[in-house]
């Protein structure tokens, strides 16, 4: 049982191998995404199903980010003042960084979810409905 985890691994999931790795795994994914996503059991049922839709979340706040960063000066210049507008470009670089550090960080637990989990393991056969 390997308790090593790469560069960028979460603090709050336990390492893959362990005993509760797959329920830190899920507890941590879920509160990544938007909270409607717990009422679909199929996420609980299939826990790189969770991490892969956590992971397109992720991706889209990324690209969200970027886009503001690109655009706020056009957008916010008859608004906010240039100091406000520093600021406003000051908190999308800081926001940026941490949302690409979780980007890493949700691949590297959705890699370890699907190295650890195939159709073989999760019963294999279609989803019941």
């Amino acid at each position: 049982m390997s308790t090593s985890v790469p560069p960028g691994w979460p603090a709050q999931v336990h390492p893959p191998g362990t005993e509760r790795f797959e329920d830190t795994a899920m507890a941590w994914l879920l509160d990544l995404v938007p909270p409607e996503y717990r009422r679909y059991g199929v996420l609980r049922r299939y826990p790189p199903v969770l991490a892969r839709m956590a992971r397109h979340h992720v991706d889209a706040s990324v690209e969200a980010a970027r886009e503001g960063f690109r655009t706020a000066r056009v957008d916010l210049g008859a608004v906010v003042p240039p100091h406000g507008i520093e600021a406003v470009l000051e908190a999308y670089r800081r926001e940026g960084a941490r949302l690409v550090a979780l980007q890493r960080a949700v691949g590297l637990v959705e890699s370890a979810l699907r190295s650890r989990t195939g159709p073989a393991a999760a019963g294999g056969g279609p989803v019941p409905g």
